[in-house]
């Protein structure tokens, strides 16, 4: 299967501050690739160095098979790219604005206009009265609206509340079912979980990890905390399948759990239960807990 983008040493420093180190990354096309990471961590520099809008360090990158810098022309004409940052005209409406792109790019405005009407966006209003949630809409209606082959897109559901976060995981089947890549920049653990196939974990401008979705959610960590309605002994959840860190306080009990849950709730269900709360850590502290280790042995870049 052939490479949407190909990555090799990719390398960008800002005078002595780190961007990205050694980068070397391959998405294939027709994937959904999620780049997780917390702000900071270079997600978006990597975004940037895709469509040389910096210039690397060192390393290089290859998009739908061009040369990042010496194609980056053609490249931008086959993507649709929403910043993290979407910053455009405040005093064109919408529509203007939209207007503007499909002209620059040869379209009519049927796509644009569909978009806009599944998103409830108002394209009669100017972009400078809209509220940051609607900003976002115009932004992820300009990166769709041209059909592009590839999807780049940095942190796509910021500010758009619940129901729009599921219209947009809809677009976003829709689009790799035609056969559409898509490269996801997420802080949301949830998120890339929902959408994504792989997903590539960045920390401190590095790779430390990827890995497929179904490996990732093996590997995270979920607290749990039971209250039963009598006494419970640590003993008898002790040794249990992906179990650890077993605390028992009289009638409550709190663990972490690797993986399935399976072990705990039948262990549990030899008791009566009277409440049962999980939660998944923050996306640093599985970070920390699951990838530092392994970033530390292998150097980065280490997939």
């Amino acid at each position: 299967m052939t490479e949407a983008i190909s990555t090799t040493g990719l390398t960008k420093f800002y005078g002595e501050h780190r961007g990205v180190i050694d980068v070397d990354l391959g998405i294939r096309e027709g994937e959904v690739f999620g780049l997780l990471g917390p702000n900071g961590s270079g997600k978006t520099t990597c975004i940037r160095l895709f469509l040389d809008l910096i210039h690397p360090t060192s390393g290089s990158a290859t998009i739908l098979g061009l040369n990042s810098q010496a194609d980056s022309v053609r490249i931008r004409q086959e993507v649709g790219y929403l910043p993290g940052d979407f910053v455009t005209y405040e005093k064109l409406t919408g529509r203007d604005l939209l207007e503007y792109f499909a002209n620059l790019r040869g379209h009519g405005m049927a796509h644009a206009e569909s978009l806009a009407e599944r998103f409830d966006l108002d394209l009669t209003r100017k972009i400078g009265e809209l509220s940051r949630g609607n900003r976002q809409k115009v932004g992820l209606v300009q990166a769709f609206m041209s059909d592009p082959r590839l999807l780049i897109l940095d942190e796509p559901t910021s500010a758009l509340d619940p129901l729009l976060q599921q219209e947009f995981h809809r677009m976003v089947l829709e689009e790799t079912a035609a056969g559409k890549t898509l490269f996801i920049s997420s802080h949301m653990l949830s998120e890339v979980e929902i959408i994504c196939d792989r997903v590539g974990i960045i920390r401190e401008g590095s790779l430390a990890a990827i890995e497929e979705i179904a490996t990732l959610r093996e590997r995270v960590l979920t607290r749990v905390e039971i209250e039963f309605s009598d006494p419970v002994s640590a003993a008898d959840f002790h040794g249990l399948d992906g179990v650890t860190d077993v605390v028992v306080s009289d009638h409550r009990l709190t663990c972490s759990v690797t993986g399935t849950v399976d072990s705990l709730i039948k262990a549990a269900a030899r008791h009566t239960v009277i409440r049962m709360e999980s939660a998944q850590p923050g996306l640093e502290e599985v970070f920390l807990a699951f990838y530092s280790d392994d970033a530390d042995k292998e150097g980065p870049g280490a997939a």
